[in-house]
């Protein structure tokens, strides 16, 4: 204990930070084109049909689609390592992907199904795999960046080089328990990468009309955590400061923040019009700055791929998406006997 108690010490107070700036994009070679192409295609697919069963009434409560998102959880997974573990808010369907859990389970906990993550009693914000490193899905604005935060604390308690990536939206950078995350990641130097996704709403609020700083990637200066603005839209650029950040971590100067630039392209929730923002600023997004598109351009401009051939991608994605949803509706529903599983007494 008293190795561990010298480990969590805290930093001493005159020791000088280093200045980080973002880097260049990385380059791909024609396999991580092929990768990223087929595992954002796999989370939009996924949520397009996901949307379809809740018009349907197959899908109930609260569903957040991470729809134009992709490139944000995609580019740091490639820039995960064996260990590093995953935990986000309630827009989370795609982290879920990202991480590997199957689409039938995702899918039949989405429908209250017997074999979905959380045997169909967590639904669309609470599915977990600890097998997978994804700690969550978590349906409370902010709780899950202090659940991220000890999740870097037992990291670096056991000293076994981990990462935690704690995702949250723009909404939820101004919550008190993010700041006093901060404060203590700072502290202890906890191997900590915060992912602010900023997608431009909060709810149906703008960040314009909602922060005083505006820049989410200065919300740590105070607390002496360096932050970095990367395009979301870009998974280059976003896998390319991800594997800073997590050497960062790892190296062990403590927490850092990555601001993702990014944009959904549905409203906040499935029950939200988004009547707060125009067709033609959505329009013009999907058509100049779309991730899968910018990956699809890429791939014929340099003759890696041809149309037939993300054709045939495209299929094999709505097979399995396919195949997740017939899965999820003919799975039987959890016996009543269930809610009294998993409960703290």
């Amino acid at each position: 204990m008293a190795t561990a108690a010298r480990k969590i010490s805290a930093r001493p107070r005159s020791e000088p930070k280093p200045s980080l700036t973002t880097p260049p994009p990385a380059t791909f070679g024609k396999e991580e084109e092929l990768s990223a192409y087929r595992h954002m295609l796999l989370i939009r697919r996924f949520e397009e049909k996901a949307g379809q069963l809740y018009g349907m009434r197959f899908i109930g409560g609260f569903c957040h689609l991470y729809i134009g998102q992709e490139a944000v959880v995609t580019g740091l997974k490639m820039a995960m390592r064996q260990g590093d573990q995953m935990i986000t808010a309630y827009r989370d369907h795609g982290h879920m992907l990202a991480m590997e859990m199957s689409p039938r389970g995702v899918m039949a906990e989405l429908t209250g199904r017997r074999s979905g993550y959380s045997r169909g009693k967590g639904g669309s914000m609470h599915m977990f795999s600890k097998e997978k490193n994804f700690y969550g899905g978590h349906g409370i604005v902010g709780a899950q960046v202090s659940l991220g935060t000890g999740l870097a604390f037992a990291n670096r308690y056991r000293d076994n080089g981990a990462v935690s990536l704690t995702f949250f939206g723009d909404g939820a950078a101004n919550q008190g328990q993010v700041y006093e995350s901060f404060n203590m990641a700072a502290l202890w130097k906890l191997p900590v990468v915060y992912v602010i996704e900023n997608n431009r709403y909060a709810m149906g609020t703008s960040v314009a009309r909602s922060s005083a700083e505006t820049v989410f990637a200065h919300r740590g200066l105070s607390f002496k955590i360096p932050g970095l603005q990367v395009d979301g839209m870009d998974v280059r650029a976003v896998k390319s400061a991800g594997e800073l950040a997590t050497e960062w971590c790892r190296s062990g100067e403590g927490p850092i923040i990555l601001e993702m630039l990014t944009y959904r392209y549905r409203g906040h929730s499935m029950s939200d019009p988004a009547k707060y923002r125009s067709e033609e600023e959505v329009r013009k997004v999907r058509t100049e700055n779309d991730p899968i598109e910018q990956v699809k351009a890429r791939l014929i401009e340099k003759k890696w791929a041809g149309e037939d051939e993300l054709k045939a991608i495209d299929k094999e994605v709505r097979d399995i998406i396919a195949d997740a949803a017939e899965f999820a509706q003919s799975d039987p529903e959890p016996d009543a006997s269930e809610l009294w599983t998993d409960v703290v007494h």
